[in-house]
């Protein structure tokens, strides 16, 4: 702690609304604060030392240690902060913590030791101060006096002060209320500054000036001036000046328009159209007959405000606005001229937005549209003013229209035929104009009817060895059809018919192959399938024996010899008669090939005979003898090529004829028992 040199050093602390801190420096042990509010009695003091508070309750409070000082009185703002400084250094320069214009400054350098030879020297912003002595006199302080000092002497250089000289009032504004009178009416002047809070206790004096003459005799300490009715000639320059005995501030000039009160505005609507559509720019139109200008026009929007323009010279003003969906409602406009304001009868606009492009979109029961559905085509815009006019096209030809009163979309049933494959759309149209949907494309498909399944045979009674086709067709049915054949419930295989029609399917006939036969129709929609047909594949069974068939075979034998010798007697007849050459041209080369024999009926026969030939279609050890009978035209019989004959229900007869088994033909054969 430092000693005391010198008696307390005060320090006052001002109440009030006042930014910053002060610093203080001092050599003393001991310094006294005092808590001040010019005009005040204060009672409730409180004291902080850095935030804390202290339990001192008086209106002056001495420290001895650094640090951040504060006071609070009653319900008053806290004073500005002081940060006081003990210090040890050899010279310290003070000055007052606040400096206004027109004060009187004293600057002290103090130094801890003081001896005769002791030369001080003050500086500001570096440079050099006349002075005498250890005190720095400012008179009248300015904005010219602002700066960093500092002070020195032969052995040390003292701590830096700012000064900054505030003003002690700014300069004064002249107020008018009301800024825009009508003729007539009274008005208040006001001389508006305010007094630094530190220097609270100066009393100011007020003049005010009307084209830079004093308008009253003799000037007030009263900032305000009243004058009961003002007329249009005092619509002319107003001053007003504040000060001290030393210090005077005049206000800007301020003209006080006297005005005539606006009447009511008139707004016009100006659109392109009749009808006002979205995208248009229309032109809003406020005028107001009379008024002094300059007069301020607003125009609103269901009581927003769109904007506002300024008429200066009189007359109206206008709004350009580019319309959307969200401008239909009301509009008005208002004037004023500073007076009160007089507002528009209200206009209403509807504004019509065009039709968006519309979608169409199919509801259907399935997937897949089939004859016979019923399908929904709905047609729908996002945006539209109603009423909305849908029509509905299949390739250009109009199905139908319906009308959406209050706004949405419409549909149109169809009930689906065959015909109705193709691309569709529809348009959608307002007072604004018409918009076409994007075409959507529909296949209607076609179930496949029930099938029928055709056999088809080289002869009428299918033999084993032969080839059958069996022929699968639905009349009706989208394609690709795929057709499966069964047997017995056997799928026997598949075929499609990508482009409609039927489909085939062969095979070759075995013993097995009798039953029934069924076939399938599928377009991946339906499937169909077909009556079933039987086939009798006509033949005897490898297992038959026993007194009958040998009988049989020996009948049958017996009628061969006797054919063939009737056959060769015949023939010999035949050329020796001449009515016959030795071969016939007519014959093929593979009908002379002896691969069967051929027999042929003799004269007396009856005319239906019967026709024998062998079979051996199971390739087995077993030989079959088919006996059919033919009928023949010509009452002589001739040796001929033998007739294949036609499928005309003859009864066939088949004998088994088991080929003799000996050990140089079939070493693994055994005779029959």
């Amino acid at each position: 702690m430092v000693p005391v040199f010198m008696p307390l050093w005060a320090i006052l602390l001002v109440l009030g609304p006042v930014p910053g801190q002060s610093v203080s420096r001092q050599f003393r042990d001991t310094v006294t604060l005092s808590c001040h509010k010019p005009g005040f009695l204060l009672y409730q003091i409180k004291w902080y030392h850095g935030g804390k508070l202290l339990s001192h309750n008086t209106n002056t409070f001495q420290v001895n240690e650094s640090g951040n000082f504060k006071c609070q009185a009653d319900n008053l703002l806290p004073s500005k902060s002081v940060h006081l400084e003990f210090s040890n250094a050899q010279l310290i320069l003070q000055a007052p913590f606040e400096v206004f214009e027109r004060d009187s400054v004293v600057l002290k350098c103090q130094e801890k030791k003081r001896t005769s030879r002791s030369n001080i020297t003050f500086y500001r912003n570096g440079q050099h101060l006349p002075h005498q002595g250890t005190e720095y006199h400012i008179q009248n302080a300015g904005l010219q006096h602002n700066g960093d000092y500092r002070c020195n002497n032969r052995y040390a250089s003292s701590n830096k002060v700012k000064i900054q000289v505030q003003e002690l009032f700014p300069r004064p504004v002249l107020l008018a209320r009301p800024s825009q009178p009508t003729d007539g009416s009274p008005v208040n002047l006001t001389c508006d500054t305010q007094l630094s809070p530190q220097k609270s206790n100066v009393q100011l004096k007020f003049c005010f000036l009307k084209d830079n003459l004093i308008s009253r005799q003799v000037c007030s300490q009263d900032p305000e001036y009243h004058i009961p009715a003002i007329r249009k000639e005092d619509s002319t320059s107003y001053r007003c000046k504040a000060g001290t005995s030393n210090i005077w501030k005049t206000s800007r000039p301020f003209q006080i328009p006297v005005q005539i009160p606006v009447s009511q505005p008139t707004l016009t609507l100006r659109t392109p159209r009749t009808q006002a559509v979205v995208g248009d720019m229309i032109e809003l139109h406020c005028e107001a007959p009379r008024g002094s200008p300059p007069i301020l026009y607003q125009f609103y929007h269901e009581n927003i405000i769109l904007g506002r323009h300024t008429a200066p010279s009189g007359g109206g003003a206008s709004f350009n606005l580019s319309l959307t969906a969200e401008h239909s409602g009301n509009y008005l406009c208002e004037a004023t001229n500073g007076q009160e304001a007089q507002r528009s009868v209200t206009i209403t606009l509807n504004v019509i937005v065009p039709v968006s492009h519309p979608g169409l979109t199919l509801r259907m029961p399935r997937t897949q549209a089939v004859v016979g559905d019923t399908v929904e085509l709905h047609c729908e815009v996002l945006t539209g003013s109603p009423p909305i006019q849908y029509q509905f096209y299949h390739e250009n030809v109009n199905l139908g229209n319906s009308s959406a009163l209050s706004g949405g979309g419409a549909s149109f049933n169809l009930f689906l035929t065959e015909e109705h494959s193709g691309n569709y759309f529809c348009e959608a149209s307002n007072v604004a104009g018409a918009q076409q949907s994007e075409a959507v494309s529909i296949k209607v498909i076609v179930p496949v009817s029930r099938p029928v399944l055709t056999l088809r045979a080289p002869k009428a009674q299918v033999v084993v060895g032969d080839v059958v086709e069996l022929l699968c067709e639905a009349l009706s049915g989208s394609p690709p059809i795929l057709y499966q054949f069964y047997y017995e419930n056997i799928t026997l295989g598949n075929s499609s018919a990508p482009f409609g029609g039927g489909a085939f399917f062969n095979f070759s006939v075995t013993r097995e192959h009798s039953g029934n036969y069924s076939c399938e129709a599928n377009n991946r929609l339906w499937a169909q399938q077909s009556d079933k047909v039987t086939l009798f594949v006509t033949g005897l069974t490898g297992d038959r024996s026993g007194s009958v068939a040998a009988g049989l075979t020996g009948v049958l034998l017996s009628m061969v010899v006797l054919a063939a010798g009737a056959l060769l007697f015949h023939c010999w007849l035949s050329r020796k008669a001449g009515r016959m050459p030795a071969s016939d041209p007519t014959r093929r080369p593979s009908d002379s090939e002896p691969q069967e024999p051929t027999y042929s009926n003799v004269s007396g026969w009856v005319e239906l005979q019967p026709v024998y030939s062998n079979v051996n279609s199971l390739g087995g050890d077993v030989v079959y003898s088919e006996v059919r009978r033919c009928t023949k035209e010509r009452p002589y019989a001739v040796a001929s090529v033998p007739l294949v004959p036609e499928n005309k229900g003859s009864p066939v007869i088949y004998t088994e004829v088991k080929v003799a088994c000996t050990s140089a033909s079939k070493p693994n054969c055994q005779p029959p028992q």
